[in-house]
């Protein structure tokens, strides 16, 4: 039996999913699924193979995922790995696996990955909610973001693959679909349009929810869709990261404070029963006790009451870890302190 071990994002399960089921005719092989959004998510990973070699030492140890896309060599050269495949071959693992090797690292250029793998997954082992990848990569370049390097350009999935899939997960008894993706709302021709179509198409759907969400990029027509459809989930969960302008135009991100509190009013003049969860980052590069004093404000004025807060991670290879850094005591105190305004998610 194969055994997958996933870490990270709603992206990386779905696809450990779709890994169980082409693959659970093999034996004595451990899949890692792995992360790169810090460096510490990396560290963890060399940690996780270390201690699944011990555990099954005559297994056959495959790493894969964002972590080794970004650094396959890392992985290759340790002892205990026998195959390294990047994001894009982890698509074609069975090729990989079922063909004698010369190589121990497969690794191409992510974005040459203009295609989509159709296979289609019949459940979430464990799981009471399902979840349906809508796109792939991001064109943003959030500048303490390494994601995209990880999973290319943004590249969507046809709506009609996206219907199929859902319908085959509600067969199988899931009442709970949540859409992901690396950037959902970046969805082409329109994640609006695709929202309509499934709640159109699927009227049976009991429950529609979404990944994160950028404050950005949601129309009117969304907030349309919201009084529309009672299906559609009431909890909102955004890509905030920080409530200070400044800092937010040092992100790189496409918001400003005052987007967000116009979007949740908007939402909650709709749907009174709203909820809204966000991502928080405290001690970005450059942030002051002022700014981020503004980041309390904005989680209280938008009445933001479930909080998912990171301190700032420096990650190689980013912009903003070449900027002067604020120190890490003071990031984990001011996490500290703002988890303490808000119901903390681990969704």
């Amino acid at each position: 039996m194969v055994e997958v071990i996933t870490l990270g994002c709603r992206i990386n399960s779905y696809e450990s999913e779709v890994l169980k089921e082409k693959l659970k005719s093999v034996d004595n092989l451990v899949i890692i699924n792995t992360c790169a959004v810090t460096a510490e998510a990396e560290r963890q990973c060399r940690q996780t193979i270390r201690k699944a070699k011990r555990q099954n030492p005559n297994a056959r140890i495959v790493v894969t995922g964002c972590a080794a896309q970004i650094s396959p060599q890392k992985f290759a050269n340790m002892p205990e790995v026998d195959l390294v495949l990047g994001n894009k071959e982890k698509t074609e693992i069975e090729k990989y696996l079922n063909s004698p090797l010369t190589e121990k690292t497969i690794v191409g250029n992510i974005f040459d990955y203009d295609s989509y793998d159709s296979y289609l997954i019949t459940g979430f082992e464990g799981r009471h909610r399902a979840f349906v990848e809508i796109q792939q990569g991001c064109n943003h370049r959030c500048t303490y973001c390494i994601v995209p390097f990880a999973r290319g350009s943004n590249r969507s999935v046809p709506e009609e693959q996206i219907i199929t899939q859902i319908r085959t997960l509600l067969q199988q008894g899931f009442k709970e679909i949540c859409l992901t993706g690396v950037d959902i709302c970046s969805y082409q021709p329109s994640f609006s349009l695709l929202v309509r179509h499934i709640l159109e198409q699927i009227s049976e759907l009991p429950s529609l929810q979404f990944g994160s969400l950028d404050p950005a990029s949601l129309d009117n027509d969304f907030i349309k869709i919201i009084k529309q459809y009672p299906n559609v989930t009431s909890h909102f969960h955004f890509s905030i990261q920080s409530g200070d302008n400044l800092i937010l135009k040092r992100m790189k991100r496409r918001h400003r404070r005052e987007d967000v509190i116009k979007l949740c009013n908007d939402i909650r003049h709709v749907r009174p029963d709203a909820t809204f969860g966000a991502d928080f980052i405290c001690g970005f590069p450059t942030e002051t006790e002022e700014q981020f004093q503004n980041t309390i404000r904005l989680v209280q004025e938008a009445k933001i009451s479930k909080l998912h807060v990171f301190p700032y991670s420096e990650r190689p290879g980013t912009p903003a870890a070449l900027m002067p850094q604020v120190p890490v005591e003071i990031r984990k105190q001011r996490a500290q302190i703002l988890r303490q305004y808000g119901e903390i998610s681990d969704d």
